[in-house]
Order: structure tokens, then sequence, then C-alpha cells
């Protein structure tokens, strides 16, 4: 049974994008700590929440604690061995005098009280007067408003509902909230008081946090529906070289009791202002899910941190890596792979096949086969996983079911023909059963192909199926025609890689998937990027991170050949290089690679493929404009959505967008449903693309100017930017 994890909501996590996340996560109840919320704010903000999203909300109320007040510069430092008054009334608070919460508290101070304030000030009470306590700071430090305050050695008498608890309490019965959990239970009563306030049915969790709340351990048990162990008060009157010992008993005593049991603060602290935990904070949570826990609170982490999905997302990897361990010691699993939320690749497994040292010895032994280098690009992405589940080139069959089924013989659905053709002079050596080596063609071996099927096709039925036509005038049919009468099926194992000018930059489907996983992107969305970044790019690219609630987008730039006129890849990787080094896009949210696909420009058949593609390589999700791969009037946009829609649920959500036109009335960019007008101009990559090659300036709405400087310059410089 799944862990539970709870998230404190706050300035960090209040909005659209991170609470559609940590829903998306599994994170079962969204907390909201009363200490840090304005009761006259309370029901907009339940409101915000519930309408946003299906996890139920628990209260986290005051509860008996004591809190300091507010300070003119929202924290002040106080020197060791001196003094500080503690005010009576409200004054504004500096590093000489400050208030403490609830008011009038302060009047319950004795002389000789030693005090704890927030994590660092240790300070005794030395003298009492007529409108304010004096303290002697014994350790100095740094004090922030709204901080626990300890007062060691003894319990003060608070209620433990505060008149602002009780509003709340009302408000959240009124907004069908069913979930409290009660700060600093010290006794059952108060367990009672709050159910006095709450509807009947609310589960209760008393937190306990203090040394009352131990001593009462078991009959606060008893009255409540959980416990939760709240590590960051409880040292403050625990010492906390003995805190690990108290959780373990704690939690030991509550399965006992048959009362779920929670641990919270300091599990992923560093994270607050890191997008990584320490070790520490790995091995703390891991121990205490081994403890026992049913679950894990998230607090500043998810409240005021940096990385709140993050940090969920690092709760839950852990969680599954617990729920994952092998208890035999001969089932070891320490070296699988890392656990992580990304999407599984197509089929569930992802495909590798890099050829064993025995067959890289019989390499030269094997008859040869000459092939085109978008076939050696085939063979990298089938061998490298980007063509999961595929493990080599169709056999008729399989071709037959694609093209007339969109599925593999398993029965996934698959949309786009993988094969290598050749002629039949080539192959008059060659069978089905050999093992034959792939050549370049100054004839290096680059992979390997165990024969399974030799087959003809026919060409108008295969053209017309595959592209839609059957002129030779369309790209993908021309390639068909000139590639030989013959297909030869069978698995393909790479011996060397296909070098490419930009295989530095490239990143084969693990790589990309370790990459998000370190960044901690479990949703990703996908871009194929087959023409130099333009404005309606930029757009659809920072909408589609909005839209999808995503953590981040993988740009791949498509190595393969494309036709005359467009874009080189050298000049494409340019370009974004250029806008991502000048803070065009967002920090952290995008990722730059180069991948050995290409066009094959048959429309809603690519696209379903490339899909596909993206998900191996990890991604969640898959960006698709207006003309995808321009099928030049062939395809419209709607066969696109449709093929996806005759798909079904493949695991990589399709994010598509119509045309990209710009409003001169606004200046501003918008996906428009109608033809432009004399208003509104669409951005036209076939417009950029003639117009930069003929050396001419276009509206920097359509494209940035620093970019079009870059890609001049290279022009200029007669350097390889359009194929020709």
């Amino acid at each position: 049974m799944m862990k539970d994890i709870w998230c404190t909501l706050g300035p960090s996590s209040l909005n659209d994008h991170v609470i559609t996340r940590l829903e998306e996560l599994g994170v079962s109840l969204f907390r909201l700590n009363l200490s840090h919320t304005k009761v006259n704010k309370l029901k907009e903000i339940l409101g915000y929440i519930q309408n946003r999203t299906k996890v139920p909300v628990c209260l986290d109320t005051e509860g008996a604690q004591v809190r300091t007040g507010d300070f003119a510069k929202g924290k002040i430092t106080v020197r060791e061995n001196s003094t500080i008054r503690v005010h009576y009334n409200r004054v504004p608070g500096d590093s000489n005098n400050l208030n403490l919460y609830p008011e009038q508290i302060a009047r319950q101070l004795i002389v000789g009280d030693l005090l704890k304030i927030d994590a660092e000030v240790l300070a005794q009470v030395v003298a009492i007067e007529s409108d304010w306590v004096v303290m002697w700071v014994l350790n100095g430090g740094e004090i922030g408003q709204n901080k626990a305050v300890s007062v060691l050695e003894r319990d003060l008498t608070m209620p433990a509902v505060t008149e602002k608890d009780k509003q709340a309490l009302i408000i959240g019965k009124e907004m069908g909230i069913r979930h409290v959990a009660l700060s600093f239970a010290n006794c059952a009563s108060d367990v009672a008081d709050v159910r006095s306030l709450a509807s009947i049915d609310t589960l209760v969790t008393s937190k306990i946090e203090c040394m009352s709340g131990l001593r009462h351990l078991p009959e606060i048990a008893a009255a409540s529906d959980a416990l939760l162990i709240d590590r960051g008060d409880l040292s403050r009157q625990v010492n906390i070289e003995k805190i690990p010992a108290v959780q373990k008993d704690i939690i030991h005593y509550a399965k006992g009791a048959g009362r779920k049991i929670y641990v919270a603060t300091n599990l992923l602290e560093s994270m607050v202002t890191s997008p990584n935990p320490t070790r520490a904070e790995v091995n703390d949570i891991y121990n205490t899910l081994m403890d026992g826990a049913d679950g894990l609170v998230l607090a500043a982490e998810c409240a005021i941190g940096a990385y709140p999905v993050a940090a969920a997302n690092m709760v839950k990897k852990i969680i599954l890596e617990y729920e994952n361990k092998q208890n035999s010691w001969q089932q070891l699993h320490y070296s699988s792979p890392a656990v992580n939320s990304l999407v599984e690749p197509y089929g569930g497994v992802l495909v590798h096949r890099a050829a064993n040292i025995v067959d890289r010895r019989g390499r030269r032994s094997c008859p040869t086969l000459q092939v085109k280098n978008t076939d050696l690009m085939d063979c990298v992405q089938i061998t490298n996983g980007t063509f999961s589940p595929l493990t080599g080139f169709m056999g008729s069959k399989e071709l037959d079911t694609v093209l007339n089924e969109h599925r593999l013989q398993n029965g996934l659905a698959w949309t786009m023909p993988i094969v290598l053709q050749a002629d039949e002079k080539s192959l008059t050596e060659i069978s089905a059963g050999d093992r034959v080596a792939l050549t370049d063609v100054n004839g290096k071996i680059h992979a390997t192909l165990d024969v399974s099927e030799i087959y003809g096709f026919d060409f108008v039925e295969l053209a017309q199926k595959w592209f839609g036509t059957t002129s030779q005038k369309h790209p993908g049919v021309k390639k068909l025609a000139e590639g030989g009468d013959r297909i030869v099926a069978g698995a393909v194992s790479l011996l060397e890689h296909f070098a490419s000018p930009y295989q530095q930059f490239e990143l084969s489907p693990s790589q990309t998937r370790m990459i998000f996983a370190q960044k901690g992107w479990s949703k990703v969305v996908g871009f194929h990027a087959h023409s130099v970044p333009h404005r309606a790019h930029e757009y659809m690219q920072l909408k589609a991170l909005e839209v999808a609630h995503a953590d981040g987008i993988y740009i791949s730039l498509l190595l393969g050949p494309k036709r005359h006129g467009d874009f080189q890849p050298g000049a494409i990787l340019k370009s974004y290089q250029h806008l991502l080094h000048s803070d065009i896009y967002p920090s952290g949210k995008f990722v730059l690679g180069v991948s050995q696909l290409y066009p094959r420009y048959c429309g809603p058949r690519e696209a379903v493929f490339m899909a596909i593609c993206s998900k191996n390589m990890g991604c969640s999700h898959f960006l698709l404009g207006e003309d995808y791969l321009h099928g030049d009037g062939l395809y419209e946009s709607s066969q696109i959505r449709k093929a996806f829609e005759q798909i079904g649920d493949m695991g990589c959500t399709p994010v598509f967008f119509g045309s990209i036109a710009y409003d001169s009335t606004t200046e501003t960019l918008a996906e428009t449903k109608t033809a432009p007008t004399n208003k509104t101009t669409a951005i036209s990559d076939q417009v950029i693309k003639s117009t930069l090659a003929k050396n001419e300036i276009l509206p920097d709405w359509m494209i940035r100017n620093t970019l079009q400087e870059v890609l001049l310059k290279e022009i200029s410089e007669n350097q390889q930017v359009f194929y020709v």
C-alpha cells in the first residue's frame, strides 16, 4: 500500500501549476498552516484550492503554541549577553523589544524561565516589570517573526484552540473540510475541543510536538484518528540527539494502537533552496519508512521552497524505492535503474542493442550490405531505444499491420513503417538466417542485421498508404522509389555510432531520462525542432509549458536530411543555443539535445510516431504546431488530431496549437482559429526561410532581431545555413 504524502501549501505552491503537479504526483492531502494564514483570507484560499483539485485539504491549527510577534524588518539579531524586553502590549519589534503571541501570554512568565526562541536564541527571564519582562540573552542569533518560542522545563496554560482556530474551523466546516491537524496536543480533552467545533465526520490528526503530548500519548492516540510527529517543535523540548529514538518509540506505539502515524519537519530541508536533497535526508526518510511511518509531511519544502514539485517527487521516489525493496540478499537490486516518475518507455522497456564482444569479433566474416545514411540513423535509433519496442527493421506481416491497422503485431499502436530497402542485385548472396554487416558508402561497418526475411512490395500501394500520394514530387515517395525493390527485415545490433558533426550534443533516451530525473522533472513536453526558432515557436513552447503544467521542455533537434531550402541542423542548433544563452527561456525549464531523427513527411503517421519517440525519451507530452513537418497542403491539421484520437491514450499527450498570428493593434501573438485579417499576420516558416535567404531583414515580432543577426552573419561567411 502506497505511503501517504502530505504537502503544505503556501506562497511557493498556491498556484495552478504546482497544485496540479502535486496532485498528479499522488499527494494525498494538502495542508494549510493556520499559523501562517490570515483567517480573513481563509475562505478565499480554500475556494481557490477546491476549484483546482480533488485532493482534500487539512486545516492545521495554531494550537497551544507561543510565537514571536512582528518585526519591522521581518527579523532581528540579538547579541549574546545583552538584554531584551518582552512587552505585554504591542510594540514595533526590534533587537531590544518584542511581543509574543498569543497576546498577554508573556504575563505567565516568571523569573528564572528559560526560553528557546526560533532556532538559535536562548534567553532567561531576569526581571518582571509592570509593562514588560526583561530577558538576558544567553545564546545570541537571528529571530524571525512568527517563529516558535518554547518555555523549557515547564508548560504554560494555553487553550487547545485559539480564537483564530475557532473561526477557521467554523469556516472549514461550512466549506466541507473534513481533515484537521491539532497542533501541540496536550491531552485527550484537546482533541475533544477540536471535534466539538468541526463536522462530525472530521478526521483529527493530533500532532505530538511537546513534552505534555509525550506524557499523555496513550490517551491522545485513543481520542485521535491519527498521530503526527512534528520533529521541529518537539526538538525544542527534547534534546535533538534523542529525537530519533523518540520518533521510533512514537511510531511503534501508534502502530500497536492501530493509529496511522505521520512524520514532519526537515525531511528535505535542503530542497527549500536546492533542487536536490542531501544523502542524510534521503537516508532519514528511508529509515522513517522502515520504522513504519504511514506517511510523510512536507512543510517549508512546499510552502516557501524554490522546488515544491521536485521535493514531492523526491519523496515519492524514495517511497517507491522502499516499496520495491527486495528482502532477500540473494536478490539485491541496487544496480537497477533509479526510481523516477517519468513516463515509462513505449511498450514498457527501453530497448538497448549494442553488439557484444563476440559479434564485434565476427563482423569481418559477415557478408556486407551498403545502406544509406538515413538507414544507419535508423539503426542508431533502434538500438538506443528511441524506436522502442522495435528491435529491428519490420517484416512483411508487421509492415502490413502498421499500414492497415496502425498497430504492431502485438497490438501496440504504431504508425510508422521502419524498413530497410535494398536493390535485388545487392542481395544475391544474402538470405534469411544470415547475419549481415551494414556499411556506409565508404565500406565502414556500423551495425549487424540478423536477416529474418527478404521480401518485395507493391510500390503504388505502399506509397499511397504510407504517404497518401504516389507522386515522386513528395520527398518521402521519392526516397521510397529510389530505395530499392526489396525490403530486408531483422534485428539490429549497433557496432559503431553513425558519426555526425554534432555528436557531442546527441542525447539517447537513457541519457535524456537521466537528465530529467536529475533535474527532478517528471512531466516533460517534447518538441522536435526542424527549423530555427521564431516567435511562434517561442509562444507555443512557453504556452505548452503552462497548459501542460510541465516541469520542463525538451527541445530535440532533428539531424537527418531535409528538403531544398530548409535550415541545416547547424543553423538550428546555433539558433537555439543563442536563445538559451540570452535567457529568453525561463531558467531551469529547457533542455536542448540532438537526435538522429529525420523528417519522413507523412503527416498524421509521422506526428504519432514522433510522439512515441518523445515518450521513449521520457516526455509525457508532445507539442504539435499547425503545419507539423510541412505537408505542403497534402495533410490537414484536423487529420493529425484525428489520428491521435483514433490511436487513443498512448502515454504521451499531444499539445496542439493552431496558427500563431501577430496582432498589430495589441502588438501580441496569439493562437487564431480564423484566417489572418488586415490586423493580424500569421507567422510563416516559409516566409522566414525565403526572406533570410535573400539576406533581408524580417520584423522582430516574427523572429528576434538578435537571432537574425546570428543567421545573417553565418550566411555572409558562406556557412551552410540552408539545404541546397
